[in-house]
């Protein structure tokens, strides 16, 4: 059911409800290749953009040589890729994740796993990957852990009591194995994008964390998606208007890679932000994913273009 905040907007995907040219992103400068390791997550949380939880199994896990086949298409394309994206769901919750981190890293790719350092990054099996890629790839792996806010008590009211805590544990515990770390956050609606940077700096310091606060892409934070608060359809003017580029938006350097409950084989989406929106499938190949992607929702004005927010690092 549409929120009533945009009735009538992102319908159509070549025309705004005023009947204006909706804007469109090619994808010029392919980046990063995301890969969802499936929706299952330890965890709840009450804004997850995916619905992630121990019961949604929506996306299924993804299999190592399912990985495989897609960096062979990846240099068959010659997309010039940078980066391997891992996102979930909690990606170390499946079992195969340590084999498709080694696989990427493996072809020299850059790899960033996004998780919530939480009880399924702590299992032994999982500790000793990890500690063996760090040991052998170094800096070439990032883990950017969730973590909501800097204080405790808005975190958790955002992921349950407690959680904060536990991810402190986890992220001690990269820290002391030389595992570089980042930090996805966001911006609570009660103070400035410098108040949370200033807060998330003073964690970081506090626990002798090498982690920029100040640096977009070592502290990410991204702005809360509601689709119930009404946003401006971007249109082929709005480029102008807003002096954005095209190139600017995620779709223009990445896809994700998921994988459908029942289906035979992965597809690959325009956007890690809409994996259940039809229309941002684009097919089952890297080939069938180079189209061209339509602005058609929300999320693409209020994340993309109007918020500048980008999940790649």
């Amino acid at each position: 059911m549409k929120d009533l905040a945009n009735l009538g907007k992102f319908e159509h995907p070549d025309v705004t409800a005023k009947g204006e040219k909706r804007a469109k992103v090619a994808l010029s400068n392919p980046e990063t290749l995301w890969f969802n390791t499936g929706t299952l997550c330890n965890i709840t949380c009450i804004n997850c953009y995916i619905e992630s939880s121990p019961t949604n199994d929506a996306l299924v896990y993804m299999s190592a040589d399912e990985v495989s086949d897609y960096l062979d298409q990846l240099e068959m394309r010659r997309w010039n890729v940078r980066e391997i994206g891992f996102t979930g769901g909690e990606p170390f919750m499946n079992p195969a994740c340590i084999e498709m981190l080694e696989r990427s890293l493996a072809r020299g790719y850059d790899v960033l796993v996004l998780t919530n350092a939480m009880a399924p990054m702590m299992r032994p099996t999982m500790q000793a990957g990890i500690k063996d890629l760090v040991t052998r790839y170094g800096s070439k792996i990032t883990f950017r852990v969730s973590l909501d806010h800097h204080a405790p008590a808005v975190h958790d009211a955002e992921r349950g009591v407690g959680a904060f805590e536990k991810s402190m544990r986890g992220m001690a515990w990269l820290a002391s194995v030389g595992a570089r770390m980042a930090v996805a956050g966001r911006v609570e609606m009660a103070e400035s994008e410098d108040e949370a940077r200033q807060g998330y700096a003073s964690l970081y310091a506090s626990r002798g964390w090498d982690i920029d606060a100040f640096n977009p892409g070592s502290t990410v934070l991204f702005p809360e998606m509601d689709e119930d608060v009404e946003v401006p359809e971007i249109t082929t003017e709005c480029w102008s208007i807003l002096n954005k580029r095209p190139e600017a938006v995620m779709c223009s350097s990445s896809r994700m890679v998921v994988k459908r409950k029942g289906a035979a084989r992965p597809a690959v989406l325009a956007c890690t932000l809409l994996p259940y929106d039809p229309q941002f499938e684009l097919g089952a190949t890297l080939a069938e994913a180079e189209g061209e992607v339509s602005l058609n929702h929300p999320h693409c004005a209020k994340f993309c273009v109007l918020g500048g927010a980008s999940c790649s690092a």
